[in-house]
């Protein structure tokens, strides 16, 4: 099961968009086919078998179970339009940066005589594209949700609560833990 941070990156792929993919099942099929070399392929994908595909392929069959259906449109949805989601990401992590919002609790490391105690913050930080970097560098190379999670926070701590080394310097470490929602947007 992928991990918040991964679902909020996949989301904001999406909607980058310049097409919108194939709606009908057979085009859903069709595309999937050309993407993946093979119906069998394709059926190992959503859990069906290959002759399934093919009647999905050929019309025969008109709609897929729901839980078929589902997987099936993810699965286009995953793969749709590569190009302009490279792109996207390279232009964020070049130039333009990652605007994270998210719900969550906080919880940091700071100077003895100064709170610590962890609370829910609503916060809207735009990152540099330094940060953007490392958090698309880190899901290619597979990283936990944890570690991207780590990635987001030290950029919180850089930009939102040191507000870029002018205040709270003894703060030593940010956690985000309890996340309500998480959103990206680049």
């Amino acid at each position: 099961m992928a991990g918040e941070i991964e679902d909020a990156i996949e989301r904001a792929d999406r909607e980058s968009f310049t097409r919108e993919p194939p709606k009908t099942l057979k085009g859903q099929i069709g595309y999937l086919i050309r993407q993946l070399g093979s119906a069998k392929a394709v059926a190992q994908e959503i859990g069906v078998t290959a002759d399934s595909v093919n009647r999905y392929r050929r019309g025969a069959r008109k709609h897929a179970r729901a839980d078929v259906a589902v997987k099936i449109d993810d699965l286009v949805r995953r793969r749709w339009q590569p190009q302009v989601r490279r792109r996207r990401q390279r232009q964020a992590a070049a130039t333009g940066g990652i605007t994270v919002e998210t719900r969550a609790r906080f919880g940091y490391t700071a100077p003895v005589g100064t709170t610590d105690d962890g609370r829910f913050r609503r916060l809207t930080v735009h990152l540099p594209p330094a940060y953007a970097q490392r958090l698309f560098d880190a899901r290619d190379a597979g990283a936990s949700d944890q570690e991207m999670r780590g990635i987001i926070a030290e950029g919180f701590k850089d930009i939102y609560f040191q507000d870029g080394g002018s205040r709270a310097m003894g703060l030593s470490d940010v956690d985000i833990n309890d996340i309500d929602y998480l959103d990206l947007d680049y």
